[in-house]
């Protein structure tokens, strides 16, 4: 993808041609953002972009008009939260060229009441991947080839993905190095993940599981012992003819590899993704009672409310008035 010269979050003119800042400053400025989260604004600020130069307006600085009839265009085809996030996008763009507070375009008054409309006309719910419940891991475990490094290796990314509710991105950044076996299970550390952009670190502690068939940590020892890995990433490329590649496994594997177990029993894979681990782990322990702040402590969430989504979809038989009936 071809980033735009005023997309300013990347290479911003304001930044570099200071002569106040330092060399050291202004790379250490460049990272003030995730490497996602700029990519997708990127490819946000680029349609909008687009959009302006057909249409002969300008993109920056916007005006609210302009701003206001890109997203009514844009909410044709696109969900409310996609056009909610391309504004951010343009608001965080106009804000790194110095356009903040009222002079951002993109926080007036019209532009919210715009985006108001287009939340309550299309409605907010997102529908999301199914989730790979624990119930889910006991239909899985059987379809692992576990005489192949490929076999091994991907019955322990899935079952270690549930078991530390691992976003994709997080799973395949787990180093050797960051692995602590204990009597109890294995400590994992994690010097950075989406919920902890200042890098404080955290460690998710995932015990061994009484039934060795759907144990996450005898997985992991079993599959690091067969691919002999002792430092780097744990979960790697491998080869057709069964060798190890050095590189770390792509963020974009795990949904196929997600997709390949989930159709090999049965289930429609179009249904399921990378997510579906994290989701899964979080639906299953509120299918089991677990209460919100426990589950936050797996998943790292900071907020309730996507918990929440979560304990009301896995609750969603148990605490039916219908259930209840039938069960008196």
């Amino acid at each position: 993808m071809k980033i735009k010269d005023n997309f300013m979050l990347i290479k911003n003119a304001r930044i570099e041609n200071n002569e106040r800042l330092s060399l050291k400053a202004k790379r250490r400025l460049e990272k003030s953002k995730a490497d996602n989260t700029l990519k997708a604004y990127a490819c946000d600020w680029n349609d909008f972009s687009d959009w302006c130069q057909y249409h002969e307006v300008t993109d920056l600085p916007a005006t609210p008009e302009t701003i206001v009839n890109y997203i009514n265009d844009l909410a044709d085809d696109a969900k409310a939260n996609t056009v909610s996030r391309r504004v951010t996008a343009i608001s965080e763009n106009h804000i790194a060229a110095g356009f903040s507070g009222r002079h951002n375009p993109a926080k007036d008054g019209m532009v919210r009441a715009a985006m108001s409309a287009i939340r309550r006309e299309k409605g907010t719910f997102q529908r999301g991947k199914s989730p790979i419940l624990m119930e889910t891991l006991y239909l899985l475990a059987d379809l692992f080839d576990e005489e192949t490094l490929t076999g091994l290796r991907d019955k322990a990314l899935i079952f270690l993905g549930f078991a530390g509710a691992f976003r994709r991105s997080e799973l395949v950044h787990i180093q050797c190095e960051d692995l602590t076996f204990t009597p109890q299970g294995v400590i994992i550390f994690m010097a950075h993940s989406k919920g902890d952009q200042l890098g404080h670190g955290e460690q998710i502690a995932i015990p061994f599981a009484p039934e060795s068939e759907i144990c996450a940590v005898r997985a992991l020892r079993k599959w690091l012992t067969a691919a002999q890995i002792h430092r780097g990433p744990i979960f790697r490329p491998i080869t057709k003819v069964q060798s190890l590649r050095n590189t770390q496994l792509s963020d974009k594997s795990v949904a196929l590899i997600v997709k390949k177990y989930v159709s090999l029993a049965g289930l429609d894979e179009h249904l399921f993704a990378g997510h579906s681990l994290r989701r899964g782990f979080a639906t299953s322990a509120a299918q089991h009672d677990i209460d919100a702040l426990t589950i936050m402590r797996q998943t790292r969430h900071k907020s309730e409310k996507m918990v929440h989504r979560y304990i009301e979809q896995g609750n969603i038989f148990k605490d039916n008035a219908l259930s209840r009936m039938y069960n008196k």
